[in-house]
Order: structure tokens, then C-alpha cells, then sequence
């Protein structure tokens, strides 16, 4: 009986595996070892853009090819499996994008297929690496250039408004607030106005074209802007936490994030305090040109201000991107990619990207943004912008975007 007991154990011994397979090591009966597992796919909407994110538990490579009858984008990512957990059919939306399909190509490549409704020159694929995801591909669709394949995209916005018809919107807070016409003062901020500042951003121009030579955040000069501090709390969400405290931590968690990926990085403030030498004495206009100031000094590529919103109303939430209302394009295009960013990683509502007249975006002498997180104002955002998570990804988010910009 003994015998035949340990011949038992010997066979069982001999028929289990070292390790549990893999859903593609079942389906070709190949080892993973080494091969990136695709996770997840995200998919994140705003008026003038689709946004899909497939994730992966490491950096990827990818192809992609342009298909006909009816057209479709496809993505091959090598050497990866497909987690059985992805769902393998998606809707996107509808708006620019129909239904996309994710599959296990062959052993080692997992292909993504897009149903597209905006030609080729209006789409863009390019993969991200770093951060709480490791390898993440991400694919654009909708208004990317000014034309699809000789055709406009014009797509009429929810309610029926033409399209470009802004939603209305509520006024931001105090220090977010544009510049009045009154030569003297802002009647809604009393801060006396700067003359306009003859920069490229005023002109129109888009930067150097040589900087697009260096590949990735490497090399790249950015200028952080945690919106307010010291004495100016900024606006104050329902429990009490300050704008000027998260602002600074989420410019801190990005500063971590672009030094790693090879970037210079200029901080207008990295403690709880004013930004003009003078502190609590400067004026406005003293302290907002201080952060103007770092920027230009250091010649920086880009600025971004980084804010939280603020409403009477505690149902408004959503993130916003700024941009110099006479701006260049190129600040125009920073702003969008950020917003972008954030709503990806953050998931809150988008509220579009809009010219401003903000004081530290207009008086910056390179493509500058504002970025308005989240409603702090909101108990919702204001309890994910006071986490660990929600500080991390609002970061990621804006270090995403960034690449995007670079990209």
C-alpha cells in the first residue's frame, strides 16, 4: 500500500508545474518569460479628442498600419500576451472613434484594432514609459491638424451647439481670474495690470524648431509653478484643505518625475512661501512676476502654473487647460496635451482647453499653461486631490502630457 501511495506522488510530482500558464502560454503553449502582459485598456473623451491608453506591465515596442474598407488603425505590440482580465471589445465613444478590439495576434504580439472616423492625418500612437504604469501605448483621435486626409472634422457638440460654441462656464478663483481692460485695476481682484510684454508667445510664433531635435524630457528646461503660497492660501475646499498646499505637493511629485526621465527642472517655489523677495509685502503684480521671472531667466522650453478650481456650487467639478488667449499655438497645443494628461490619470470630467488672459501665462516668454487640476471646491476631487493616489496621479498626468507636447 506504502509502494503504491509514493508511485502516486512520484506521478503527481512529475505532472505539476513548476508555475501556473499564462492565458498565451495555454493558447500557444509558449513561455512568458521576459514578455510584457498587456493589463488594461483606459479610454478618456473631451470635446476635441479621443484618448485610448492600453497598459502593460513594462515598456513596449509597437507598429502600426493604416487599414481600408472600413478604416481602422491597428497596433501591434511585440513581445507581450494579453491578460485574460482586458476586455477584448471596447466602445470608445462614437464621437471620433468606433469600436476598438484587442487580441492575442500570434505568440508574442498583441494587436489593437480602431475603428476610426477621422483620416490619417488626425490620429497619433506613441508609447509612454515611467510612472505607476510602467509601459503604457497610447492612441489619439480627432481634431490633431486642421485637416483629415484633406477633410475637416466639425462635429456637433452635446445639445445640439455647433461646433466651437463654448458650454458656459463658471468664473474661476481669484487668482486665476483675467486681467480687465481698466488700465489701473482688476475691479474683481485689485491688482493693478503690467504692460503687455512684447514675447513669442505674444507673437504668435511657435519655439525654436530646434528644440524638437532632442529626443524625450531629455535635456528639456521646464519652469514648475505651484499657484500660491505664504500668505495667499488660494482658494479653500469644504473640509479646509488649502489650493496652495496641494499645488505645491503635485508640483513637487512632478518635479521627481521629470528629473528622472533626464529634465532640468526650475521650481518658482518649493516650501509654503511667497515668490518676490519681498514675501507677504509685494504686490500682486510683484509676486505673480516673480514666478514669471524664474522662467524667463532660466530660458526655460516651457512654464506650467499648476492650480486647483473653485465654485460657490460644490456639484461643478472637472479639469481645465489655459492658454494666453493671444498666445502662440504652441502654448495653446502645451495646454491641451496637459489637460489631457491629468484627465487621463485622474479621470475627472474634462472641461476643454481656453484662452485666458492670466497674468503668469501672458508675461512668460515661452509656451506656457495653467492648469486647473480639479475643483477643490467639489468634496469629491477635493478628497482625491488631499490622497497619496490622487497627488501621484495628477502628476503623472501633467508628466504625461508634457511628454505628449515634446512627443
Amino acid at each position: 500500500m506504502k509502494r503504491v501511495f509514493f508511485l502516486f506522488l512520484a506521478l503527481l510530482t512529475l505532472l505539476l508545474p513548476f508555475r501556473m500558464a499564462s492565458a498565451a502560454e495555454i493558447a500557444f503553449g509558449e513561455r512568458t518569460d521576459g514578455m510584457a502582459e498587456v493589463t488594461g485598456v483606459r479610454v478618456a473623451s473631451g470635446a476635441d479628442k479621443v484618448r485610448i491608453v492600453v497598459d502593460a506591465s513594462k515598456p513596449v515596442t509597437i507598429k502600426q498600419m493604416a487599414l481600408s474598407s472600413p478604416e481602422r488603425v491597428a497596433v501591434d505590440i511585440g513581445n507581450a500576451w494579453l491578460s485574460p482580465k482586458v476586455k477584448r471589445v471596447v466602445d470608445t465613444g462614437g464621437r471620433f472613434t468606433g469600436s476598438l478590439r484587442i487580441a492575442q495576434f500570434n505568440k508574442n504580439t498583441v494587436r489593437i484594432v480602431v475603428e476610426t472616423k477621422v483620416g490619417r492625418n488626425n490620429y497619433k500612437v506613441f508609447t509612454l514609459k515611467g510612472g505607476p504604469v510602467p509601459g503604457r501605448v497610447v492612441l489619439d483621435f480627432g481634431n490633431l491638424s486642421e485637416g483629415s486626409a484633406g477633410r475637416s472634422i466639425a462635429i456637433p457638440d452635446v445639445g445640439g451647439r455647433p461646433a466651437g460654441t463654448p458650454k458656459p462656464k463658471p468664473q474661476p478663483h481669484p487668482q486665476a481670474r483675467p486681467e480687465a481692460k481698466n488700465p489701473k485695476a482688476d475691479p474683481q481682484t485689485s491688482r493693478p495690470q503690467h504692460p503687455a510684454a512684447n514675447t513669442p508667445d505674444d507673437t504668435g510664433k511657435d519655439p525654436d524648431p530646434g528644440i524638437a531635435e532632442i529626443t524625450g524630457l531629455k535635456g528639456r528646461k521646464i519652469t514648475i509653478d505651484p499657484g500660491h503660497g505664504g500668505s495667499d492660501s488660494g482658494a479653500i475646499g469644504p473640509t479646509g484643505i488649502m489650493e496652495k498646499s496641494i499645488a505645491l505637493r503635485i508640483a513637487n511629485e512632478l518635479h521627481r518625475l521629470l528629473v528622472q526621465e533626464g529634465a532640468t527642472v526650475y521650481m518658482t517655489r518649493t516650501a509654503d512661501t511667497e515668490v518676490s523677495p519681498k514675501g507677504a509685502a509685494a504686490t500682486d503684480i510683484e509676486e505673480l512676476q516673480a514666478r514669471c521671472d524664474v522662467a524667463n531667466k532660466h530660458n526655460s522650453d516651457i512654464f506650467v502654473s499648476i492650480h486647483m478650481d473653485s465654485f460657490p456650487g460644490r456639484d461643478v467639478k472637472g479639469t481645465t487647460g489655459y492658454y494666453y488667449t493671444n498666445g502662440s499655438a504652441a502654448s495653446q497645443k502645451l495646454a491641451d496635451c496637459i489637460r489631457q494628461g491629468v484627465v487621463d490619470q485622474i479621470h475627472t470630467p474634462s472641461r476643454g482647453t481656453k484662452g485666458a488672459g492670466f497674468y503668469v501665462i501672458k508675461h512668460t516668454d515661452m509656451p506656457a499653461t495653467l492648469i486647473e487640476v480639479a475643483f477643490v471646491s467639489n468634496p469629491e476631487e477635493e478628497k482625491l486631490l488631499d490622497s497619496e493616489e490622487g497627488i501621484k496621479k495628477a502628476a503623472q498626468g501633467i508628466a504625461d502630457g508634457i511628454a505628449d507636447y515634446f512627443g
